[in-house]
C-alpha cells in the first residue's frame, strides 16, 4: 500500500493507493497531520510514502514520518518519467511535477495541457515527445475574491457562488460575475490558444475547483480532481 501526502497552500490531502487504485482519500487540517498519517499507516499497512509540499511542513514532522515508513520527499532531484525542459527546473513547484507525471502516465505520446484550478490556476504543457516546457500561473477563484476585498475600500469579501448571469444587478453580483466569468473565459482562451498551436490536444482539469468549473467551460476536457494524487503515486512507484 502506498501513502500519498499532498500539503497544499490551504489544505492537506491524504490518500492510500493499492497499486493504481485509490482506496482512501481525505482532506485534513494541519493540527492533526501527524496523528492521521500514523493512523493510516497502521490501518492500511502502508509500506512506502511520498510527501509533496507547497505549504509548510516542519522537519521534525518529516523525521517522525520517516521513522515509521519509507518516505520520499518530492523535490527537483526526484526521478520523474518525463524530460524537463523548464528553464529553471529547481523553481518548478512539486505539485506541478506530480501533475505532469500523471499526464504522461495517463496520456502517453499526446500533447497535453494540464489546468490545476486551486489556490492558483496553473497551466502546464507537455508535448507528445514527453517533454515539459512550462506554462502559466494566475490567481485562483478565491484569491480573486480576496484581492477585491483587500485592495479596495468598500468591496466586501465574498465566497464562491453558483452565479450564472453575465450582467450583475448589484455590487455583489457584479463581483461574482467578474470573478467567475473572468476565470471561465481565461481558461477557455488558454485552451483555444494551445489548440491552435498543438494538434490533438488533450486537456485535463484538476484541483479544488474542478467540479465547479468543469460544466461551465466551452471546451471539452477530462475532469479529474485526483490527478495530482495519481501523479504522486506514479512518482513513488517510479522511485521505490
Amino acid at each position: 500500500m502506498n501513502l500519498i501526502i499532498d500539503v497544499g497552500n490551504t489544505r492537506i490531502k491524504l490518500a492510500v493507493f493499492k497499486n493504481s487504485e485509490i482506496i482512501h482519500n481525505e482532506s485534513i487540517t494541519s493540527d492533526i497531520f501527524e496523528i492521521k498519517v500514523i493512523e493510516l499507516i497502521k490501518k492500511y499497512g502502508c509500506d512506502k510514502a511520498i510527501i509533496s509540499s507547497v505549504g509548510t511542513v516542519k522537519k521534525s514532522q518529516i523525521a517522525k514520518i520517516s521513522s515509521k515508513i519509507r518516505l520520499i520527499e518530492l523535490n527537483s532531484n526526484t526521478k520523474v518519467p518525463f524530460k524537463n525542459k523548464y528553464a529553471t527546473p529547481k523553481t518548478l513547484g512539486v505539485d506541478r511535477l506530480a501533475l505532469i507525471t500523471a499526464s504522461v502516465s495517463k496520456f502517453p505520446q499526446k500533447n497535453i495541457l494540464i489546468i490545476d484550478a486551486g489556490t492558483c490556476i496553473t497551466y502546464d504543457f507537455v508535448s507528445l515527445e514527453n517533454c515539459y516546457f512550462g506554462g502559466a500561473i494566475s490567481p485562483g477563484i478565491n484569491m480573486r475574491y480576496k484581492s477585491l476585498n483587500a485592495f479596495t475600500k468598500n468591496l466586501p469579501l465574498l465566497e464562491l457562488s453558483n452565479v450564472h448571469q453575465l450582467v450583475g444587478g448589484s455590487t455583489e453580483f457584479c463581483m461574482h460575475s467578474g470573478v467567475i466569468n473572468g476565470v471561465i473565459n481565461e481558461i477557455d482562451s488558454f485552451i483555444n490558444q494551445y489548440r491552435e498551436k498543438n494538434c490533438d490536444l488533450t486537456v485535463v482539469l484538476t484541483g479544488g475547483d474542478t467540479n465547479f468549473l468543469a460544466n461551465r467551460l466551452k471546451n471539452s476536457i477530462f475532469a479529474n480532481p485526483n490527478f495530482l494524487l495519481e501523479g504522486l503515486n506514479t512518482i513513488l512507484t517510479h522511485n521505490l
